[in-house]
């Protein structure tokens, strides 16, 4: 081989076709069964699509990373709506003006808009972290209400950490809208596979010069002495795409680097819909945060519906789990950056992903990633 990729999630598969349209010859490991790392869907016993490590879409501001997508897909325009439930009412979230009248008699609800259009004039949203420290007692009496009841239950849930400790930017991804819209997400492109996740990957992974090894625990093979990377216990100078964890790679010398894992409870129900929303949040219920319809996601017109229920655990390492999320405390980008620091010392060391960089990627963020990773190793 020429270049080694670890992990065939979207960030080591976009590095590995590159590499491969290079006239690379590249290996892939991958340790779980199957292509595609949390993107990866599937037509259930039911019959519907859906999707293994819990709800994917792809939305980008980003003509050019659209453009990539097309490369290796075909794909539908998909809008995705999503809510929360408390008190036995349903909102939609990002929080909007149907929020306030939901939760706000008329009469209030009425000063309340009036107030945030005064307090933000000219802008759509604003961070909940903002609202929070406005002067006026409506506007931040509202903040407050927002997050007692949703932010700070789930946050908690999510995270396993108390709001305060995460870093603002966890709190900062789901803003407060000052109108009626609703979407979760702005972005010029938002979109849906046609076929899945799974067919995207198949094609780009299409390529002579790639080669995927499933269920291969790359850390029996592979580790690090000195600054050098040593595969079956011979150092090796060909280029090491690493996406997974970061401090497993070191064996935990600077301690462990706290990820959340999640387990799904896979549920069928004989009826047509379940939810408001494709992806509905239920901050004050104990256990799970949040539930995905899948046959909204995209909308598939069939019998019944399959969804699961999303359990946030801590991730351990050797238990069959998976480390989704890096819990982002002062503490732990500490940590990182010791970690990273290490690996910056190892010259063919290469580390990108959500697991490797130690950051809460979207989609469309982890690929924009991996291209800046592939333009500097041209």
């Amino acid at each position: 081989m020429d270049c080694l990729v670890i992990g065939c999630g979207l960030s080591g598969a976009a590095v590995a076709r590159h590499l491969a349209e290079q006239g690379k010859k590249v290996v892939i490991w991958e340790r779980r069964d199957h292509i595609g790392g949390n993107m990866y869907d599937y037509v259930d016993e039911h019959g519907f699509l859906v999707q293994k490590y819990g709800p994917h879409t792809f939305h980008t501001k980003k003509k050019e990373l659209y453009d990539y997508m097309c490369r290796f897909g075909q794909w539908q325009n998909y809008k995705l709506t999503c809510g929360a439930v408390w008190a036995g009412k349903y909102t939609p979230t990002p929080f909007n003006f149907t929020t306030i009248d939901t939760f706000y008699s008329a009469e209030k609800a009425v000063i309340l808009k009036n107030k945030l259009k005064e307090a933000f004039p000219n802008r759509d949203t604003a961070t909940v972290v903002e609202v929070l420290s406005n002067p006026d007692e409506d506007i931040r009496g509202y903040a407050e209400f927002l997050f007692q009841n949703d932010y700070a239950p789930y946050t908690a849930k999510q995270w396993g950490v108390s709001p305060s400790e995460i870093d603002p930017s966890v709190l900062k991804r789901v803003p407060l809208r000052f109108s009626y819209d609703a979407g979760y997400f702005d972005d010029d492109y938002q979109f849906m596979p046609t076929h899945s996740f799974t067919r995207f990957f198949e094609n780009l992974l299409n390529h002579p010069n790639i080669r995927v090894r499933l269920g291969v625990e790359a850390l029996e093979y592979l580790c690090v002495s000195g600054n050098e990377i040593l595969v079956d216990r011979q150092a090796v100078d060909y280029p090491v795409v690493y996406t997974g964890a970061l401090d497993e790679l070191f064996g935990c010398r600077f301690g462990r680097l706290p990820y959340r894992s999640l387990r799904f409870e896979w549920k069928y129900e004989d009826k047509n819909s379940l939810q408001d929303a494709p992806v509905v949040a239920y901050p004050q219920e104990r256990g799970f945060t949040r539930i995905t319809e899948y046959k909204k996601l995209p909308m598939q017109d069939k019998p019944g519906t399959s969804y699961a229920v999303e359990h946030p655990i801590p991730y351990q390492k050797g238990s069959h789990q998976e480390p989704y999320y890096p819990v982002l405390t002062e503490d732990s980008q500490k940590q990182y950056a010791a970690y990273q620091q290490r690996a910056d010392q190892i010259p063919n060391l290469i580390c990108c992903g959500r697991l490797a960089d130690f950051k809460y990627y979207n989609m469309d963020q982890a690929l924009e990633r991996a291209l800046s990773v592939c333009a500097a190793m041209d």
